[in-house]
């Protein structure tokens, strides 16, 4: 049962692969800056790997249900890793450059994911 195109969940599941390579590589830098970076720094990580993770048990989901609840929780941790992405820019942690295009593909997650909760939630309302 897919509540989207067999191409399009292959694509936003590859987009947010790629972005959680891209979220390693800013994570290591942080551990290097040490502080709140080596703080906040798995925090974000966490939460990025997780989109993507998330994306693949939507795929495998049991029931219309199943798929919606895990494009949720997909949505939510993309919603944090924004968060984390604007503390890090507001706190000065990397520079804003070094992290800019991560919290624009982040803020595309999101509304992508949105999006596809949303068309989910309403090709399952009885017509």
């Amino acid at each position: 049962m897919r509540a989207v195109p067999a191409m399009e969940s292959k694509e936003i599941a590859e987009r947010a692969l790629v972005f959680a390579v891209r979220i390693i590589r800013i994570h290591h830098r942080m551990l290097v800056c040490g502080g709140a970076a080596r703080t906040l720094g798995p925090q974000l990580l966490r939460a990025a790997a997780s989109i993507g993770a998330n994306l693949e048990e939507a795929t495998a989901a049991q029931s219309k249900a199943d798929f919606i609840a895990k494009i949720g929780i997909a949505h939510k941790e993309a919603r944090e890793t924004v968060y984390w992405l604007r503390l890090v820019i507001a706190a000065q942690l990397l520079p804003s450059e070094a992290v800019q295009s991560e919290l624009d593909e982040a803020t595309q997650i999101t509304r992508i994911l949105a999006a596809i909760r949303l068309n989910a939630q309403a090709n399952r309302q009885p017509r």
